[in-house]
């Protein structure tokens, strides 16, 4: 197969949908990990029913839909219910992902997943690209973008894997600490290395 998967990663507010938003521009297909976990669990599949079942009616928002608040609340301090949780949905995600990374049809495409190291995911691409940010940039932002105190958003960032642990596991690296024009430029550099490794493939493989 000479498709090209690149896994997209990085720490909350690195600027992850900025970058992968780039890579758009130049047709590249983006399979999103968040909105396949929201697709899995959308009104009327399987899941929903069985998430139901488990927690009850309640977890059901007036709209149909499954109450996200609620449900975090309801597995943030109950170890029992987050294990059945991710028991349920980790291969329900994984095996839509796997079906729409095969289904893309871009030269190379991106896998956008802010868990990709935490949920061991890396089998599921060929590069790892983390988007890297100073810590306290990131704390800004997200005290600023979702309106939250530093001590929750420190909460958060604890909670994920270590800015080290994710550089550690990068093949690639994009800085987002500047402009945007200086993150297009590294892009651009990126997107034609990449292009050029499904070129050398195909040659490969001829």
């Amino acid at each position: 197969m000479s498709k090209l998967i690149i896994g997209l990663t990085g720490g909350i507010a690195s600027g992850k949908t900025t970058v992968a938003n780039l890579f758009e521009q130049y047709g590249i297909d983006i399979i999103d990990a968040d909105i396949v976990a929201r697709d899995v669990v959308a009104p009327g599949t399987l899941a929903l029913a069985e998430i139901t079942q488990y927690f009850g009616q309640t977890i059901i928002a007036t709209d149909g839909s499954l109450d996200r608040a609620q449900l975090r609340q309801l597995i943030f301090s109950n170890g029992e219910h987050k294990t059945w949780l991710n028991n349920l949905l980790h291969p329900l995600i994984r095996q839509k992902i796997a079906t729409d990374l095969t289904n893309a049809s871009s030269p190379y495409c991106l896998l956008v997943a802010p868990l990709l190291i935490e949920n061991s995911m890396q089998s599921m691409v060929d590069l790892v690209l983390v988007v890297d940010s100073a810590e306290q940039t990131q704390l800004q932002r997200t005290m600023v973008r979702d309106n939250s105190s530093e001590q929750q958003v420190k909460a958060i960032m604890a909670a994920q894997a270590s800015r080290n642990d994710r550089l550690t596991c990068a093949d690639d690296i994009v800085t987002n600490n500047g402009s945007l024009e200086l993150l297009s430029q590294d892009v651009k550099k990126l997107h034609d290395k990449y292009q050029q490794l499904v070129y050398d493939k195909i040659e490969k493989n001829k």
